[in-house]
C-alpha cells in the first residue's frame, strides 16, 4: 500500500473498497514500514496494513483511513 494523500495512523478506522463498493469498515490493527511496527505513515510512503477483523485483500482494493473526532457543540 502506498499512502496517496494525508497519513495513516494505527488504531484509526479504515474502509476497504472493491469495485467501488465498501467491503468492510474496520480498525487498523497493525501498521508496518519495512519490518518495523510504526505509529503512523506519511503521504507517499509504502506500508503494510493489518485490519482487526479482515484479511481478504485483493489486488485493486482501495483502503480509506479515517479518524472520528468529537467536536464540542
Amino acid at each position: 500500500v502506498v499512502t496517496a494523500d494525508g497519513r495513516i495512523v494505527r488504531n484509526a478506522g479504515a474502509r476497504v473498497y472493491r469495485g467501488g463498493k465498501v467491503i468492510t469498515t474496520d480498525r487498523i490493527d497493525s501498521l508496518r514500514r519495512f519490518r518495523d511496527d510504526v505509529r503512523e505513515v506519511a503521504q507517499g510512503y509504502e506500508c503494510g496494513i493489518g485490519l482487526d477483523g479482515f484479511d481478504d485483500f485483493r489486488e485493486g482494493d482501495v483502503i480509506e483511513a479515517f479518524q472520528m473526532v468529537e467536536v464540542p457543540a
